[in-house]
């Protein structure tokens, strides 16, 4: 960072200095333009009270005093250097510059870039809360999700960082991608409320029915194997899917039934195509002819882009 600052500097005084887009300056014109520029950037300094960035970098550099004090820069380009930095290298550059740190910006920013959903976020903030203590907080949490989502669900809610609803529940699972998938399966299978939440937080309208089983299956992982879970995740999609795209299910007579049947048929597709044990894979015929005998109202055409989906971008529930 400190050497990707120093090239900026060094690269507007080259600019200074006589560089152009067509080739070098004369050294002579380069020397004037060079010339009137230090005595503008100087009447500037003199008359703004601005800092001189690059020949403080030079000055610290020739003193081998290591990368510049982030207290003598301005305060905002301060904070846009220290909001590059995750949270344990935040800590850190707390040590030596504890005020600019430890801002509840750069903490909050970190809070909800990783957590994007808590009920607490809505709420007029406790007596000494700091968005800091709140990030330890969620990374605590998360860990204990992790090792046993029912436990880690009630240390948000005794934090008072979540509330007991299913809906706020959903919320902050369909925001955080630091929950452990496995685990997470796990509760939505036992938290049926909580994945009806959820599954009414997906948007999947206009989009292609393979690419909207793939968005839902990143979200909410498939289980690995057939069972109960996976046609209640399946059937789930389906209704969701229709009630996004009330139109083309119209225009394609399309029921949710039907989309289940092409969610299953996309599914075993899919690994028919990408597991290397299958030798004989199915062709695009013989998919639109299962397909069809199937559904019959589906067009030809459309489970032949179901095929070409399929073969071309992979797996939906990879």
């Amino acid at each position: 960072m400190g050497q990707g600052l120093w090239r900026v500097a060094r690269n507007q005084q080259l600019q200074h200095q006589g560089f152009s887009g067509q080739g070098y300056l004369t050294r002579e014109h380069g020397r004037r333009i060079a010339t009137n520029n230090v005595s503008n950037a100087n009447h500037r300094k003199q008359a703004q009270g601005g800092i001189d960035i690059y020949h403080l970098l030079k000055t610290r550099k020739s003193k081998e005093q290591g990368f510049i004090n982030l207290e003598m820069l301005p305060p905002e380009l301060s904070f846009t250097i220290l909001s590059y930095l995750n949270a344990t290298d935040l800590c850190l550059a707390s040590c030596v510059w504890q005020d600019l740190a430890n801002d509840e910006l750069l903490w909050q920013g970190l809070c909800k870039s990783t957590w994007g959903h808590c009920s607490i976020y809505n709420k007029n903030p406790p007596l000494g809360f700091s968005f800091r203590k709140l990030y330890m907080q969620l990374d605590e949490g998360s860990l204990t999700f992790n090792a046993n989502p029912d436990e880690g669900v009630n240390y948000f809610m005794s934090k008072g960082i979540l509330d007991d609803s299913p809906k706020e529940i959903a919320k902050f699972i369909f925001c955080t991608r630091t929950l452990n998938w496995k685990k997470l399966r796990i509760y939505l299978d036992e938290r049926r409320d909580v994945l009806d939440d959820l599954v009414t937080l997906h948007n999947f309208r206009n989009q292609f029915l393979p690419n909207a089983l793939r968005e839902f299956f990143r979200h909410i992982h498939a289980p690995e194997e057939r069972g109960e879970y996976l046609e209640t995740l399946i059937t789930k999609f389906s209704h969701r899917f229709c009630a996004c795209n009330p139109d083309l299910m119209r225009e394609l007579g399309l029921s949710p039934d039907a989309v289940y049947v092409l969610c299953y048929s996309l599914i075993l597709l899919s690994i028919d195509l990408t597991s290397p044990h299958v030798k004989n894979k199915m062709s695009k015929r013989e998919f639109i002819r299962n397909t069809r005998r199937a559904a019959q109202n589906i067009s030809e055409d459309f489970v032949g882009h179901l095929y070409d989906n399929i073969y071309l971008i992979g797996h939906v529930a990879a």
